[in-house]
């Protein structure tokens, strides 16, 4: 076998939304009330995106929201494909009281199967929207179509379980799951010994880490690439705390994690590579309902990534690193035109400076991560 097919290539996302506009535009979507002080019904959030880029043929069909990420998912065929799945699953008319809620019926679940998406990772601010029955409920309907859950579970040995995932021939792909309260998640929504919640962090300190190295050193083996799946931080702004960037430091120096995958920011942020190993601080949206909402165009997060880690099982260490960027129309991703490549080509540049990262522009234009 030779060196490049022993190798394992991840496929990450930020923040998949399907929740309120999208699933209206779904086969079965939910009732559309809301109980925001911005909008009323998850139907207002179809007519902005319509009003911005034109009519959206409703209903559409499950493969839609993709768009034209399925052929590069296709051709690329990454080996494991994992997103951050900001969304509860459910019918459940139980509702939080926290301003927003998202919420997609389970019959639309189709939606991701249609790219064969292999984890969710759950341990995020809107999985428990329609409380500890909708939690259930998007655990069941994940269950049943085959896709494996990091992060949220029926009690706290099921929330901080990893996703464990065998590669014929290469190895395993290993997901643990975490939440922070500083991405917005309530403290109520910490997953007890009986009772259902996320994997919440206690805090970044040295003393988590330590927990997380005993959790990860009685599951991986020779072989295995462990990814540490984190929401973490605010919406917006491009600074990264220095306690993140010391704790991802930490879970790869000592917990023996391989890949640093952070989420909760509405747009990308910087990269660093440490010991060969990538850290994500925050990957921006991916299939949101915020088309045609003002407010924060500058950071342009209608613009999407799709993050392709190629690791070699046998260090952990990374190979090659790159990020295919599209923009959502019409709650479609389309892939994003030269101007937009060149505008995040940029961006990766400015704010990978610290880290000693920047991105060449390919002439197809992806974006490879590159290090000195």
């Amino acid at each position: 076998m030779s060196t490049h097919s022993k190798q394992i290539t991840l496929f990450l996302t930020g923040d998949v939304m399907t929740g309120r506009g999208v699933d209206q535009i779904l086969p079965h979507p939910s009732d559309p009330h809301l109980h925001e002080a911005y909008m009323k019904s998850a139907a207002g959030y179809v007519e902005l995106a319509e009003e911005a880029n034109g009519p959206i043929p409703e209903p559409v069909g499950y493969s839609y929201i993709w768009g034209e990420v399925l052929e590069i998912l296709g051709r690329r065929a990454p080996d494991v494909r994992i997103i951050n799945l900001e969304t509860a699953v459910t019918t459940s008319e139980t509702w939080e009281e926290k301003g927003i809620n998202y919420r997609m019926h389970p019959e639309n679940i189709p939606c991701l199967t249609a790219a064969r998406i292999d984890c969710a990772v759950l341990a995020n601010n809107h999985v428990l929207d329609w409380g500890e029955a909708g939690l259930v409920e998007t655990l069941e309907t994940l269950r049943k179509t085959d896709i494996k859950t990091a992060g949220a579970g029926r009690t706290l040995d099921e929330a901080q379980a990893p996703a464990i995932f065998e590669v014929a021939g290469r190895g395993r792909v290993i997901v643990f799951g975490f939440g922070s309260e500083s991405s917005g998640i309530p403290w109520t929504w910490a997953a007890k010994q009986e009772k259902p919640g996320v994997a919440l962090l206690e805090d970044l300190s040295e003393r988590t880490v330590r927990q997380i190295a005993g959790r990860v050193q009685s599951t991986k083996r020779p072989g295995d690439i462990v990814v540490a799946s984190i929401h973490w931080g605010g919406n917006w702004g491009y600074d990264i705390p220095q306690e993140q960037i010391r704790f991802a430091h930490q879970l790869i120096d000592e917990a023996g994690v391989d890949v640093i995958h952070g989420h909760s920011s509405h747009h990308a942020k910087g990269i660093e590579v440490h010991r060969e190993k990538p850290i994500l601080y925050g990957c921006g949206d991916f299939l949101t309902d915020y088309e045609g909402i003002e407010g924060y165009e500058t950071f342009r997060d209608d613009l999407a990534l799709i993050y392709l880690a190629t690791i070699d099982p046998s260090s952990g260490k990374l190979v090659r690193f790159e990020m295919v960027p599209f923009q959502m129309k019409r709650f479609r991703l389309h892939r994003a035109s030269e101007e937009d490549a060149r505008w995040l080509e940029k961006m990766f540049n400015r704010e990978g400076h610290p880290f000693g990262t920047w991105v060449e522009l390919k002439e197809d234009l992806s974006l490879v991560l590159r290090m000195g």
